[in-house]
């Protein structure tokens, strides 16, 4: 099967390497490219993409973007309104974020139901997580420095509230959603250690760095803080099921990720 990761800079992306592993594991045969392509030459590209392969994943800035070209929008990606995931036999539409996102808190032992969660983030991953936790039965209340997007989310998914501001107060969860902890912010944290010492736990979307500030202070606190690099591979492991019709399997899908942390 021939797959592809797309997006407008994914020279570095893990998902080559990733979903390899996983298909091999899973004794599958697979080709895996990173097709960087510029913005004003998405239009332009992506039937070929279309054409040349089995199915591909999609990250910034395309997962609006490859809606129009497909036939059918299925599951997550109808309910968050984007795509992360295409099949090209009949040309459909999926998005694993929220399954991978999911399954990272499972795996750790992180019950939702309930659950009182602070969201810092109202973007493209927040409004995934928020829409997750919702419909699992947590409260959440979640910040953005862009007021607009998080009343978006608001108006979007009930059961949401929206904050003015952070300030300390009792959460089960905290999650970082904003980019906040990478790049150029790397070694800042999106909320100072009063915030963290009155969560249960700490989570962190961001993978790169393996331990954020976000995460470090939330440790020095004795807080449990996990990261964001099982869901990337968690989401994986989904769009991997999807492509080859497959139902998914938490039991497998943590020993996958257990032998890739040892392995890779």
């Amino acid at each position: 099967m021939k797959l592809a990761v797309i997006g407008k800079d994914v020279s570095k992306s893990d998902s080559p390497k990733m979903h390899t592993f996983i298909a091999d594991k899973m004794g599958n045969k697979i080709t895996y490219d990173a097709i960087s392509i510029p913005q004003s030459a998405f239009e332009g590209w992506i039937s070929g993409v279309i054409a040349r392969y089995d199915g591909f994943n999609v990250t910034i800035p395309y997962k609006l973007s490859v809606m129009p070209h497909l036939k059918s929008i299925e599951g997550d990606a109808a309910l968050f309104g984007a795509v992360n995931t295409v099949r090209c036999s009949d040309l459909s539409g999926h998005n694993t974020d929220g399954l991978g996102f999911m399954l990272m808190l499972r795996s750790n032992g992180i019950e939702v139901a309930g659950k009182s969660v602070l969201l810092l983030g109202a973007g493209g991953a927040g409004r995934a997580v928020a829409k997750k936790l919702c419909a699992a039965g947590a409260k959440v209340s979640v910040y953005d420095r862009n007021s607009f997007s998080a009343m978006a989310l608001k108006d979007d998914c009930e059961g949401v509230a929206v904050l003015e501001c952070v300030e300390p107060a009792d959460y089960d969860i905290a999650i970082n959603a904003t980019g906040v902890g990478m790049h150029e912010t790397e070694g800042i944290s999106p909320v100072g250690i009063d915030v963290l010492a009155r969560v249960g736990v700490a989570v962190d979307l961001i993978y790169v760095p393996e331990e954020s500030a976000f995460l470090s202070m939330a440790k020095s606190l004795g807080k449990p803080a996990v990261n964001g690099k099982a869901m990337l591979f968690y989401q994986a492991y989904y769009a991997q099921c999807i492509y080859f019709d497959v139902s998914p399997d938490d039991v497998q899908a943590k020993a996958l990720f257990e032998s890739y942390l040892k392995e890779m």
